[in-house]
């Protein structure tokens, strides 16, 4: 049996040196982004990808070998434990192929199957299964045995029927056999519930449906799983797709004749064999097995889900900033008003509001000489409008302002509401703002995430941003996970400016806990800023191993050392210093000096801590110390005058922001309070497996409005440019582009594997009515 760090290996394609050198650090406590960043000799410069992977296969294997063993615990302890049985198990390289081996000596309630073994039928079975020429009405006679309740033929022959379907049911290498053809060969079929048709109606393209296991997208495999859960579809797989029942007996009985050997040739015993063999299937493999591939069907989709919403939160976080910029944040409401926070260049709460420029108050003159005055008074260069209700009556309203004011040369920018009610409402706004309303704590959140999304987002749980696809349908635990090491890599990759760094933000920081986090801001509230790294060794609890961890990634902008604002690390300091005198310079003259940093032989300074990558590393963090790796600041300009559904029409090109990256597609915000959909086959000239490579959260784009359903919300969106909308009268048009534009609700069509747009918003559906 291979040790994990060999499988882990082989399957990272690295060297097993490589993964034992990252077990035994994450042994000693060190994080991913310290392990990806400041070790990358040990490691073989393993990435943070690689290591997130390499320790989620770590705990699978580390529990499959301790599952291990504890079933070789228990044979053994049966006596049961054959140098075969045993070679078997400790081969198995799966939790499914473990447990298929296990099953017959798993401790059970007494079976039909065990109490014909007690009645002395084995024998019984073993002569037909072996010899199949024998008659079984004959050789059953000489097992009657009324003590047992055998009275009669029928009842000693259904006992040794109830042994060899157990027995078959419960061979590891026969699981196997099914498992991969039914992996490979079945369908899912999923049919509406009789009466649940009305009030299933977003599932209706799955009322009669029927695609390959195999080829089941993530999110339609999700869609389906969920109208099971709310009583609309039932969902079976189908072993056989050509015949007319589920699970129908062909292919699967004729797996397990095959294995058996069993072929009916008209033999005494073959009409017997073959009954055992059906009820082997319906009863015992079937079932069990549907049960199974379904279960991995979701454990799947839940996975790819959840890489989905991961990689989109990512592209979310790392959306560039607006930077250091007094902002104005809108929150906008109808009945109940705008409310409005202006906050200074470093996010600090300096004026709010309300202003009711809409119906019913429509107060648009004296609210726009509120935004003036506020404006004027805080020097605001950015207004910020939350892009909920009455976004683009706002943004109409922020736009005037700035018309009739030339003179403030601020920018006005729609900005994505997600999550800042659910900060507003949290312990931790109450904390920062306790005498301040829940919806101007919603204004301050949408300015200060126009300033710096990261920020300001780490301070909102992950999964109530709603960058995801189905995401209150997956497992919550391992969405937190994944959605918590895309938050750590993000702050990590970035840095944390130590000053004027929120509690929430600090604790995101490599080595640093909640507790920690906020010591250091306590610390910091008590005396004053932080002058360089080490005065973090002051601060109570914050010892030499979290030290260790965090100190790369805190910066101290003007601090004693002016090493203090780079990534490079402390322990490398003194590295540093050899350096700067090989070129005759101080430090602080070599930092941004390329000239010279370029006359350095990297190769000179190599050691036995410190290897060539980590030398390379710092020469480039030197030329450009503390860079943002975050894009250059964007914004989209939203038509004036198309401010709902209504006012959309095909063939017009409107500029938006992406949303939302789903494997069927990309929506995008246009500015009229829904987001419109583009479809994976609509994203780009060429042919695209994965949306992803074409765009991400955050991006500006321009699209091409193709179809609107104004009654189902559904907007149909290309970035295809050169598309025409199509006609119901165009003949011209392919098959796959020849779409009636729709302005009444319309049953959309039989899904397809490429899928038209119909079909495409009726598998995001549930994402949209969220």
């Amino acid at each position: 049996m291979q040790s994990i760090p060999h499988i882990i290996a082989s399957e990272l394609q690295v060297q097993p040196s490589q993964v034992q050198a990252t077990i035994a650090l994450l042994d000693e406590g060190a994080t991913v982004p310290f392990i990806a960043r400041y070790r990358k000799e040990k490691t073989g410069g393993l990435d943070d990808t690689q290591l997130r992977n390499l320790a989620e296969r770590l705990t699978y294997l580390t529990e499959l070998n301790d599952r291990r063993q504890v079933i070789l615990a228990s044979i053994e302890q049966q006596d049961k434990l054959t140098p075969e049985l045993k070679a078997a198990i400790e081969a198995a390289d799966t939790k499914n192929r473990l447990e298929d081996l296990y099953l017959p000596y798993k401790p059970k309630r007494r079976t039909k199957g065990e109490i014909a073994k007690e009645a002395g039928l084995e024998p019984l079975a073993d002569m037909l299964i072996a010899d199949p020429t024998l008659d079984p009405e004959h050789e059953a006679q000489a097992f009657l045995n009324n003590d047992q309740d055998i009275n009669d033929t029928k009842a000693a022959l259904d006992g040794a029927r109830y042994i060899l379907m157990e027995r078959f049911a419960e061979d590891a290498n026969l699981l196997q056999k099914v498992r991969d053809y039914l992996s490979r060969e079945a369908t899912v079929e999923a049919k509406v519930i009789a009466g649940q048709e009305a009030a299933g109606e977003k599932f209706r393209d799955y009322f009669e449906h029927s695609e390959p296991l195999s080829q089941v997208p993530s999110h339609r495999a999700l869609a389906m799983l969920r109208g099971r859960n709310e009583g609309i579809l039932s969902i079976a797989l189908n072993a056989d797709p050509s015949a007319q029942d589920n699970m129908q007996h062909a292919a699967g009985e004729q797996l397990i004749r095959e294995h058996l050997g069993i072929v009916a040739s008209g033999r005494a015993a073959d009409k017997w064999l073959t009954t055992v063999i059906s009820w082997t299937w319906r009863i015992k493999v079937a079932l069990h097995l549907e049960n199974e591939l379904i279960s991995k069907l979701r454990e799947n989709a839940e996975t790819e889900a959840i890489k989905v919403f991961a990689r989109n939160l990512g592209d979310l976080l790392m959306a560039a900033p607006a930077g250091r910029k007094a902002t104005m944040g809108l929150d906008p409401g109808l009945r109940t008003g705008v409310k409005v926070a202006c906050v200074d260049n470093t996010g600090k709460l300096v004026a709010h509001t309300t202003i009711y420029p809409h119906a019913p108050q429509n107060q648009w003159e004296k609210s726009k000489r509120a935004l003036a005055t506020l404006a004027k008074m805080h020097k605001i260069e950015l207004i910020a409008v939350g892009n909920g209700t009455a976004s683009r009556e706002t943004d109409k309203l922020a736009g005037e302002l700035l018309s009739d004011i030339p003179e403030l040369k601020a920018q006005k920018i729609m900005v994505s509401e997600a999550g800042a009610s659910v900060y507003s409402a949290s312990e931790l706004a109450a904390k920062e703002f306790p005498d301040l309303d829940v919806s101007i704590r919603g204004a301050v959140s949408i300015a200060r995430r126009l300033q710096d999304p990261l920020a300001e987002l780490v301070k909102i749980e992950p999964k109530a941003i709603g960058v995801g696809q189905y995401q209150h349908d997956v497992s919550q635990s391992q969405l937190a996970q994944s959605l918590d090491n895309v938050v750590e890599d993000c702050v990590n990759g970035v840095g944390v400016e130590i000053n004027m760094a929120s509690a929430p933000l600090l604790a995101r920081v490599a080595g640093l806990s909640k507790t920690l986090a906020n010591n250091i801001v306590a610390y910091r509230d008590l005396n004053g800023a932080f002058k360089n790294r080490k005065e973090l060794l002051s601060v109570p609890r914050l010892g030499p191993k979290a030290y260790e961890q965090a100190a790369g990634f805190l910066r101290i902008q003007g601090g004693d050392n002016a090493l203090d604002s780079s990534g490079v690390h402390p322990e490398t300091y003194e590295l540093v210093q050899a350096m700067a005198q090989s070129v005759q310079l101080d430090v602080a003259s070599l930092i941004g000096n390329r000239d010279n940093l370029r006359k350095i032989d990297a190769k000179a300074f190599v050691s036995e801590d410190f290897g060539l990558p980590t030398i390379n590393d710092i020469l480039k963090e030197l030329e450009k110390p503390g860079r943002d790796p975050r894009g250059e600041f964007k914004t989209a300009e939203f038509k004036e005058g198309v401010n709902t559904i209504a006012d959309l029409y095909p063939e017009m090109i409107l500029e938006g922001v992406v949303t939302n990256v789903a494997n069927f597609g990309a929506f995008v915000d246009i500015g009229v309070h829904q987001d419109g959909l583009v479809h994976i086959s609509a994203l780009s000239d060429k042919f695209i497996d994965d949306p992803s490579k074409v765009v991400k959260a955050g991006d500006v784009v321009k699209v091409k409005v193709m179809e609107v359903d104004a009654p189902r919300k559904r907007i149909s969106l290309t970035m295809r440019l050169t598309d025409k909308a199509p006609s119901p009268m165009d003949k011209q048009a392919s098959p796959r582009d020849r779409k009636p534009i729709r302005t009444q609700a319309k049953a959309p069509s039989q899904p397809s594997q490429n899928g038209a747009m119909g079909n495409a918003f009726a598998d995001a559906l549930a994402k949209l009515k969220k």
